[in-house]
């Protein structure tokens, strides 16, 4: 419920302030239009008959003072939809709170004799080595996967070292070496890890993750 509440707090804060610049940045806008209305009044007023204003520039003035006016009040709206959906990817996340969530970390907890991680490949590759190393950074078991797909590959450890013998339960980490036709590929490791309250920010929705700390919600690849 906590997390819940922490969620409404924030952004009837952010709503305020978002509220309050756009009701500025208006009034800034309106200004600059009476400014310069009343400027250019005053120059056809004081203008030279034998010289008068060019109609030309003053159209264009009049444009350009029109387009600005145009862009704001689309920024506006922008800034308003982004809102709204912030505030419904903020739903979606809270309905995550106390579940495991994959994401970017290279962390591995042993539990129940049972490890769970994730790899996510930017191309397919023929090669794939899993390097487990214990806390001390000792390397206790490695595994060869052979070929895989571009995407996200999910990862099982029974906790057993390259000797077969069974590991203690704990926290362990990860490394993963992958490649096509001896070319290095990108392979992004991810941990499971238990999603504790979402965050909002100006930069969006996260996640706090407990020990992998703050994550983007759109960084999440699995849920389960």
């Amino acid at each position: 419920m906590a997390d819940v509440n922490n969620i409404g707090g924030a952004g009837s804060t952010q709503n305020t302030n978002g509220t309050s610049a756009a009701k500025k940045t208006t009034n800034t806008m309106e200004e600059a239009q009476d400014r310069f209305l009343r400027l250019l009044t005053t120059q056809m007023r004081n203008q030279d008959p034998l010289n008068p204003l060019d109609n030309a520039q003053v159209t264009s003035q009049m444009a350009q003072i029109n387009t600005v006016a145009g862009i704001t009040k689309l920024n506006e709206s922008i800034a308003a939809l982004s809102k709204s959906m912030m505030a419904g990817q903020a739903m979606q996340a809270a309905s995550v709170i106390g579940r495991q969530a994959l994401v970017p970390g290279n962390l591995i907890d042993l539990a129940g004799s049972k490890g769970a991680a994730g790899v996510n490949f930017a191309e397919d590759v023929d090669q794939v080595t899993v390097s487990i190393l214990d806390k001390d950074g000792k390397l206790v078991s490695k595994q060869e996967l052979g070929g895989q797909s571009a995407g996200v590959l999910r990862l099982a450890w029974d906790g057993k070292d390259d000797k077969g013998s069974q590991l203690p339960d704990g926290q362990y980490h990860f490394e993963i070496s992958a490649s096509y036709k001896g070319k290095s590929i990108q392979a992004m490791p991810y941990a499971f890890s238990r999603v504790n309250s979402v965050l909002l920010g100006d930069d969006g929705v996260k996640l706090d993750v407990g020990k992998l700390g703050n994550v983007a919600f759109a960084d999440v690849k699995q849920i389960v």
